[in-house]
């Protein structure tokens, strides 16, 4: 049973591909998370009212959008 172990023969697509999933839902997950929290601050918490709030909040997205997307892969 050891014996059939050989390192660096597994398919490991499958981890690799659920290690990217994970990892694109956290960092738009937390883009989310920040955008509402933002929003509902400004709009409860200060005298911005709801388009104050709403142009931070559209803001802070697409600053957010803009920053978080994926970069293109440099060709050697």
């Amino acid at each position: 049973m050891a014996g059939d172990y050989h390192r660096g023969e597994m398919d490991i697509s499958e981890q690799a591909a659920t290690y990217d999933a994970f990892g694109k839902m956290t960092k738009w997950g937390s883009l989310a998370v920040a955008v509402l929290l933002l929003f509902i601050t400004l709009l409860f918490c200060t005298p911005a009212g709801f388009i104050g709030s709403a142009i931070a909040a559209v803001v802070l997205l697409a600053l957010g959008i803009v920053l978080l997307r994926e970069k293109p892969a440099p060709a050697h």
